[in-house]
């Protein structure tokens, strides 16, 4: 975590992506904090409030791929209310949700100050599509094969624990999508083994 945190500087927007039960919230929490211990102001924010109403993510069907890749998120809420904000020349004043996933309601909090120098840690899926991949500095990607997330994501929400199962299609051959268009190991800035959830092992950073 150490040399993943040396790499990220004051003011930086910093992706954490990586398929669904990757450990990316574990991930992003863990490195916060090793960042906040060295005196630097973290603003954590996950993608996952800024869900797009039922009726959207699911109006191509509950078990469709496609509609899990292109419906499941607020692209434009999500850049206009952190991504904008944390961009250079933002003004810094963000809110932190869009979207309650329980109750489907749409969110409007109140904008929230951070200063010039707070680092921006995003955890969430996809997060290095068209839509989103001009805005990091840096990005860090979770490499997990589909037989341990989808062990991980049966424990975490009760699904089935064979990514071949009928009930897993929507997740894994969405994720599958978003590999082929945008490559996300191998754009990533840092691209990390976290097949073992205590130690996550470095594959490539920049030198």
């Amino acid at each position: 975590m150490n040399e993943v945190a040396d790499l990220i500087v004051a003011g930086a927007r910093v992706a954490v992506d990586g398929p669904d039960g990757a450990g990316k919230t574990h991930f992003a929490d863990n490195l916060a904090a090793v960042l906040r211990e060295r005196g630097q102001t973290v603003v954590r924010v996950s993608l996952d409030d800024f869900h797009q109403v039922r009726a959207i993510r699911y109006r191509r069907g509950r078990d469709s791929p496609t509609g899990f890749w292109l419906d499941s998120f607020n692209y434009p809420r999500f850049r206009a209310d952190v991504l904008e904000p944390f961009a250079p020349g933002g003004d810094r004043m963000y809110r932190p949700a869009a979207h309650d996933l329980h109750t489907d309601k749409v969110l409007n909090p109140p904008r929230r100050p951070a200063p010039p120098s707070a680092i921006l840690l995003v955890d969430g899926l996809f997060l290095q599509r068209a839509e989103l991949a001009d805005a990091w500095d840096t990005t860090v990607f979770l490499d997990v094969p589909f037989t341990e997330t989808a062990r991980r994501m049966a424990t975490r929400d009760g699904t089935a624990p064979d990514p071949a199962d009928p009930s897993m299609r929507r997740y894994v051959e969405a994720q599958r999508i978003y590999y082929a268009a945008c490559n996300p190991q191998r754009q990533a800035t840092i691209l990390i083994d976290n097949t073992t959830f205590t130690t996550p092992r470095i594959l490539r950073m920049p030198s």
